[in-house]
């Protein structure tokens, strides 16, 4: 008797859990309204970045930011594989949530982990993912402000591609106009862990960790750095492919996936100020 007593609160849990996270693109939140969505601003130990996408793996629900976010290093301690970072656990406060969501996966603790000799990812595989709380489910919404999508994983193209991004710097002062942004790429590096783009205007301290759609909406890549050489003014961007191959392949998120969004992607930077 006691032990039924047991299961069936935990088992009332599970379900719970189960029926609060999203299955398809109508269980979200509206896009219009969810106070949670690609985009919003995240702190982790005080340090403000920006999410990129929204992840599912079961029925947990993730943001996904920057590694180097959580840094305990300098800013000039960008290598993944040797800078120091907070520890998987450390609570991340989430715009537009009701409780902290918490860090569960970081590139740079796991590169150390298994010892990464790689010097490319070691250089740019730049991803965390950050669980939300099950009661903060019901508030999010995976489209990106102004643009829509992301439609899926893609690819970056050629040089000359276009891409999409949304930042959103406490730099910027609250002004949401400034946040949606179209560029290019301009270069390629570390064996396609990386891409340098240009934007108006380009990414500054704080959208660190956003996100990027290429001209299908198609995510493609995670704002890392901020460049002064040989590009002054450009950034470079981790390849969302790649970086998820790595997490999927040496963490517990063998079927982790970033969300749809529900609405449809609009190559539009004129559309996207307006909106936002």
């Amino acid at each position: 008797m006691s032990r039924a007593r047991t299961v069936f609160p935990i088992l009332l849990a599970a379900l719970l859990i189960a029926a609060l996270a999203p299955t398809s693109s109508s269980a979200w939140a509206p896009a219009k309204t969810a106070p949670i969505h690609p985009g919003v601003q995240v702190f982790t130990a005080g340090a403000q970045c920006t999410s990129n996408f929204v992840f599912q793996e079961g029925s947990a629900v993730y943001l996904g930011q920057a590694a180097h976010c959580s840094g305990t290093g300098g800013q000039t301690e960008t290598d993944g594989c040797s800078s120091g970072s907070l520890p998987l656990g450390t609570p991340v406060e989430v715009t537009g949530a009701s409780r902290p969501g918490t860090l569960v996966y970081n590139s740079w603790l796991t590169m150390q982990e298994r010892g990464e000799a790689d010097p490319d990812a070691c250089a740019y595989n730049d991803l965390a993912l950050i669980r939300l709380d099950p009661l903060d489910v019901g508030r999010v919404n995976p489209s990106m402000p102004g643009f829509g999508g992301p439609t899926g994983v893609g690819t970056v193209g050629g040089l000359g591609s276009t891409v999409y991004t949304y930042g959103n710097s406490e730099l910027r002062g609250g002004v949401t106009k400034l946040g949606p942004k179209q560029g290019v790429v301009v270069q390629n590096e570390g064996g396609g862990w990386s891409h340098i783009v240009v934007t108006l205007t380009p990414g500054v301290p704080g959208d660190s960790g956003s996100g990027f759609l290429n001209g299908s909406g198609e995510a493609i890549g995670v704002l890392s750095t901020l460049q002064l050489a040989p590009l002054a003014g450009t950034n470079g961007v981790g390849d969302i492919g790649k970086e998820l191959s790595y997490l999927r392949a040496n963490s517990g998120f063998a079927a982790m996936q970033p969300a749809h969004g529900t609405e449809p992607f609009k190559p539009s930077l004129v559309e996207a100020i307006l909106g936002a």
